[in-house]
């Protein structure tokens, strides 16, 4: 079965994940990866409540949505997994000698998974992994 949650349903999923943690209940697998993300981004804590279920972060405003920030380290941790798209691995790898820290790798990561997901929206296509992957390697100053 495909897990596709709402919005709503994946705000409850980290605000309820991050409620376990902070009372030492067990997590599950998905939960655990989750709370490693949340702990490297305290600057989102203050989210992590109910009051935050419907709120907006509108990108003409300049603010980055917490949700959908953690959501996309989330993709990430699970294409790192499963190297998928293939080579998705090692270009990680590159990045993290070429910057010495992990998470500044992945926030490169993260904003060429981004472009790759805007392009699919603007241009209503299927989201294109070369993009992607070619977004990676322009980072790594191996393609121009």
């Amino acid at each position: 079965m495909l897990f596709n949650p709402s919005r709503d349903e994946a705000r409850r999923f980290f605000i309820q994940t991050w409620q376990k943690h902070l009372q030492a209940q067990p997590l599950a697998d998905l939960e655990a990866i989750l709370v490693d993300v949340l702990i490297a981004h305290p600057e989102y804590h203050l989210f992590l409540n109910q009051d935050y279920l419907d709120h907006d972060w509108p990108p003409e405003h300049g603010d980055t949505n917490p949700f959908l920030h953690l959501s996309l380290h989330l993709a990430l941790a699970e294409q790192l997994s499963i190297d998928q798209p293939t080579g998705v691995r090692a270009l990680y790898q590159q990045l993290h000698a070429k910057h010495s820290d992990a998470h500044r790798a992945l926030h490169d990561m993260l904003d060429c998974l981004a472009e790759m997901i805007w392009q699919a929206q603007r241009n209503n296509t299927q989201a294109n992994p070369q993009i992607y992957l070619d977004g990676i390697r322009q980072r790594l100053g191996i393609i121009q």
